[in-house]
């Protein structure tokens, strides 16, 4: 049987109530530590307390707000005032907005403030109630005061971050103004360069090609950049009697100075043409010359044909003198399958302006009705076909052979103008065409002409015959 003690009949402790003691000892330990008074609860929390009278004299404090203000419960104690623990700026949005505001609701909460402390001034948040006596007459003020240092830096951090996210944006945003404003400079800029350059290449090229009795012109220019004046040119001009001048030319490089070697070249082939009308080969050397002496001209040189055409007999009678350039086409019409091409070789012939003793080749070439000679500049045979390959003089003349369309100057431009604008990388370098042409048997013997120009656009066909067409 069990025993009130505890223990066994035998004398040995029962296992039943042996863990007591242990349970009862843990109780009383645990119940000691709640055994703080109220005043050790008040003095010790975490957090700031007082009770003012309701002019705001300080009647009780605790031990932590004394703590963060260093000051003691005598200074304290019927001695100050709420306002007097608050910096200026604090003392006065008390008395303009807390004081009144707590008198009208008899409650505020987590107003921010600022105390002072030793060596500064201490963020806090203030809750303050209004206690009332039994017949609701106010007696005093209870305040709870939280440290909120921690916050304050949480928000100054949250300011500065946002203030800095707000310079960003704005220098991000000047910065987008500015890059807008350089764009719409730069492209201001760069339509009135195009526009001067497009007028100064206009000054190098004809301003139409002329109507030579008995024969059809056609040219065609492109300039393969906006930027830059092309190194490409070409004119038709009268000499003497019956006889026409012409030439095509390209000189090295791009730019100022190819524009000013450009005009240097046209301008002395048409003077030296009218002193050697006769002699083709004269007006190269002339050239060859003329570059050569030129202190502005360096190092440059250029490429040309140059020759003479006399209606006569039903058919045009060519004369043609090359310096290193590409051999124009003659071209006839129609055997069924296709154009007949043939290169005009000028064997042996070397550049203009590069040596003194250079040589320069002469031929002479019959156009009858319907046959035509195509001149153009390396800016078509350096294009590249579908395959991506150079297409060369070989490739040019299978492109030419291909056509079946007449054997017109203008026809043979336009033809040859539709195939480079299909290219699917379009042409890298500047092109300039100029094809003399017979008219076939039936057709009107008039001189005939037709030019375009353009310059880093889509080409376009020739205007229709007959008319002059400058784009």
């Amino acid at each position: 049987m069990c025993r009130a003690d505890g223990a066994s009949p035998d004398g040995a402790p029962d296992p039943v109530h042996a863990g007591d003691g242990d349970v009862a000892g843990t109780d009383a330990a645990f119940t000691a530590l709640l055994e703080d008074s109220a005043e050790d609860l008040y003095d010790a929390a975490p957090c700031g307390y007082l009770s003012t009278m309701m002019d705001g004299t300080i009647a009780k404090i605790n031990a932590t707000l004394l703590g963060w203000l260093g000051l003691g419960q005598e200074a304290v104690v019927g001695r100050m005032r709420f306002t007097d623990l608050l910096t200026v700026g604090g003392k006065l949005y008390h008395e303009t907005h807390f004081a009144p505001l707590l008198r009208m609701q008899g409650e505020l909460r987590g107003i921010a403030l600022e105390v002072k402390v030793p060596g500064g001034r201490l963020p806090v948040l203030v809750s303050s109630v209004i206690k009332r006596g039994a017949g609701g007459e106010p007696l005093l003020i209870r305040t709870t005061v939280f440290d909120a240092s921690d916050r304050r830096a949480y928000e100054e951090e949250l300011l500065r971050r946002r203030q800095e996210a707000e310079q960003a944006r704005a220098a991000a945003e000047q910065a987008r103004a500015a890059a807008e404003q350089a764009r719409r400079q730069a492209e201001a800029d760069r339509e009135r360069l195009a526009s001067t350059l497009a007028v100064l290449q206009q000054t190098l090229l004809p301003p139409s090609l002329p109507a030579v009795p008995g024969v059809e012109l056609a040219g065609h220019y492109h300039t393969a950049s906006p930027d830059q004046l092309g190194g490409d040119f070409y004119d038709v001009f009268p000499l003497v009697g019956d006889t026409w001048g012409f030439f095509l030319g390209d000189v090295c490089g791009k730019g100022v100075e190819a524009a000013a070697l450009t005009s240097l070249a046209r301008y002395t082939l048409r003077a030296a043409a009218h002193h050697h009308p006769d002699d083709p080969i004269a007006v190269l050397a002339a050239l060859n010359t003329a570059l050569l002496r030129d202190p502005n001209v360096g190092i440059r040189f250029c490429t040309a044909l140059y020759g003479t055409l006399t209606p006569g007999d039903g058919g045009l009678t060519v004369w043609l003198a090359g310096g290193g350039h590409p051999p124009a086409f003659h071209l006839s019409g129609d055997d069924g399958d296709g154009t007949v091409v043939r290169p005009v070789e000028l064997p042996g012939a070397m550049l203009v302006g590069a040596l003194a003793d250079a040589r320069f080749v002469a031929t002479t070439v019959r156009l009858e009705p319907g046959q035509a000679l195509l001149l153009y500049t390396d800016g078509l045979t350096e294009a590249r076909g579908t395959d991506g390959q150079l297409l060369d003089i070989e490739g040019v003349a299978d492109v030419l052979a291909a056509r079946t369309g007449p054997t017109t100057a203008a026809a043979v431009v336009a033809d040859t103008v539709t195939f480079l604008a299909g290219l699917p990388n379009g042409t890298d370098d500047d092109v300039a065409l100029l094809a003399l042409g017979v008219p076939a048997a039936g057709t009107p013997t008039a001189g005939t002409s037709t030019a375009a120009v353009s310059i880093n656009a889509p080409q376009r066909d020739p205007a229709p015959t007959g008319s002059t067409d400058r784009t």
